[in-house]
């Protein structure tokens, strides 16, 4: 089988072919593209002849899809699908896997490096120290005793109420199914949102989550709460974000991910609001992360190949 690889994909390329050679062995042709683009007739040409591709979060709409005429697994290494045309592979029958599990680590840990970012100053804090500052104004809080709602309970959100019980906060949550985190209060998303210092997303993209917090819900939060997006950008209504943090109706946000993908426009909301710690959709993103989601890919690869 052809398998071609549409864009980088984080590893150099001699490991990333050790990692692909060592699930698929020597007998498939393995393309890879060291350049990322979004031209629909580019992609068509790259993927004209593949069995398989791969992507990471390369958008693949339908008009993508149809000039890969021969395309029976599309492999997608990141955890979200949102950005593939998913009605069109049924279509055509064309499988779509995903890397689920590859950034838990990743993504939990920066959820905790935001929040504490906003709770002890530390960009401020920085610029302070290099004006020969002092820390008057910047004291902050801290996470202990606090209470953190963690909206979405799934493998991210399942790791981030644990490394919120070893800070010693409380732990209220949302699932959108029945949530199986023992030990863990679960309640309606109003309860969360109202009884929370930190309020935490971690739900994929769908139907039923674009604008998931909105004017209404953002109301719900404590003055003093902070809202931390590390899942999808439209999840929150970032202008009604905006307009809250102008407000100071809640006190902070952090923000990983936006309503496109970066670079973000200075005209963003978020870019200008107040109280604010954004980052450039980078919480997938470590050097240990890439490396298990390329095992991952072709592990999934494998497994397609072998079963057809």
């Amino acid at each position: 089988m052809k398998i071609v690889v549409m864009e980088p994909l984080g590893v150099e390329e001699k490991r990333f072919m050790e990692i692909a050679r060592a699930a698929v062995g020597d007998e498939h042709e393995i393309i890879c593209y060291e350049t990322r683009t979004t031209d629909v007739d580019e992609l068509g040409r790259r993927g004209k002849d593949a069995d398989i591709i791969a992507i990471g979060n390369l958008p693949f709409p339908r008009e993508v899809l149809e000039k890969c005429k021969k395309v029976r697994m599309l492999a997608v290494a990141f955890t979200g699908l949102d950005h593939v045309d998913l009605r069109y592979c049924e279509e055509r029958g064309i499988r779509v896997q995903n890397c689920a599990g590859y950034a838990t680590t990743a993504v939990a840990e920066l959820t905790f490096g935001l929040i504490i970012n906003l709770y002890r100053n530390i960009v401020a804090c920085d610029a302070v120290t290099r004006k020969e500052g002092t820390k008057d104004g910047l004291v902050g809080s801290e996470l202990e005793g606090k209470t953190i709602g963690v909206i979405g309970t799934g493998a991210i959100g399942s790791r981030v109420i644990a490394i919120a019980e070893a800070f010693g906060m409380d732990v209220i949550a949302y699932n959108r199914t029945p949530g199986k985190v023992k030990g863990v209060r679960y309640a309606s998303i109003e309860e969360v949102l109202r009884g929370s210092d930190i309020v935490s997303l971690h739900v994929p993209l769908t139907d039923a989550t674009r604008g998931l917090i909105g004017e209404r819900e953002l109301s719900m939060m404590k003055p003093s709460a902070i809202l931390v997006n590390t899942a999808r950008g439209p999840v929150v209504d970032s202008r009604a974000l905006a307009a809250a943090l102008e407000a100071g109706a809640i006190a902070g946000a952090a923000i990983d991910v936006f309503d496109s993908e970066p670079p973000v426009s200075k005209e963003d909301p978020l870019v200008n609001a107040p109280n604010t710690v954004l980052t450039p959709h980078v919480a997938f993103a470590t050097k240990e992360s890439m490396i298990k989601r390329a095992v991952i890919e072709f592990d999934n690869i494998a497994g397609f190949i072998n079963n057809n």
